[in-house]
């Protein structure tokens, strides 16, 4: 079986998912897959693509839930309820059992930075660390016969040869709603360190006792539509004349 690094990482790279700003879009999922395929290690293949069975390899995965906040109620659409999408890829867990289980050394976690990877050469696709995986977050590739998870971008993230703005993963490169943040969370004084501090950032799943390093910011709550809307000035009309005077009258018959 595979080791973990025998002392604590010096940093710990990983993401900051914001799940008050996800639009679930998955801009995110399409970049991800658009640059691992033509990236680090073997392509990331697709089944039947167009067909009635389709299936693939996908790092990075968005989930859409329909949520209530404690003490909310449903009542028809006027109810409370919200849809959260839920981003999810491989956490890179301080203490990772996808690589304390693998049997030929094959998922390993770097010693420098804490990204968690797999060596596909020594893979021999058993699939037991999809197994211990407790977030799903390991994908078996069809046509590689290897397993695949998300590699933090780690041929982006050191890339000198690429700008500054685009050493980050794709993923946080690509995000329109700026959900997705990357840094070194074994920093304190990092951004995203400052970020999860700030937003009370959470781990997902705690009680599995990995210790995941990407973090979550909850979604904030949200006020009703009628409380939002309350003390918004309203349009002084009473001078209004000719076709606006004719329409307001229209409208106020509604």
């Amino acid at each position: 079986m595979t080791s973990l690094p025998t002392l604590p990482t010096p940093k710990k790279m990983g993401l900051v998912i914001d799940l008050d700003t996800c639009v679930g879009c998955h801009a995110c999922v399409v970049n991800c897959k658009e640059w691992n395929t033509g990236g680090y290690g073997a392509a990331l293949s697709d089944q039947d693509p167009y067909g009635a069975d389709v299936s693939g390899a996908w790092l990075n995965r968005v989930h859409s839930f329909e949520v209530l906040p404690e003490g909310g109620e449903l009542v028809g659409e006027a109810g409370e309820a919200r849809i959260v999408h839920f981003p999810k890829s491989c956490l890179h867990c301080e203490n990772a059992p996808c690589v304390t289980v693998c049997p030929t050394g094959a998922s390993y976690k770097r010693a420098d930075d804490g990204i968690v990877l797999v060596d596909e050469d020594m893979c021999i696709g058993c699939g037991l660390c999809a197994w211990a995986c407790p977030y799903g977050a390991r994908e078996m590739d069809l046509a590689a016969g290897v397993m695949k998870k998300c590699t933090l971008c780690i041929d982006r993230i050191y890339n000198e040869t690429l700008e500054e703005a685009d050493r980050q993963p794709a993923c946080v490169r690509t995000c329109p709603a700026n959900a997705r943040h990357f840094g070194d969370l074994g920093d304190p004084n990092s951004a995203v360190s400052i970020l999860v501090a700030e937003r009370g950032g959470i781990d997902l799943m705690p009680e599995q006792g990995t210790r995941p390093v990407n973090k979550y910011l909850p979604p904030r709550p949200r006020k009703a539509l009628t409380e939002a809307a309350h003390g918004l000035p309203k349009d002084d009309i009473s001078g209004a004349t000719g076709f606006f005077a004719w329409l307001d009258n229209m409208l106020d018959r509604i």
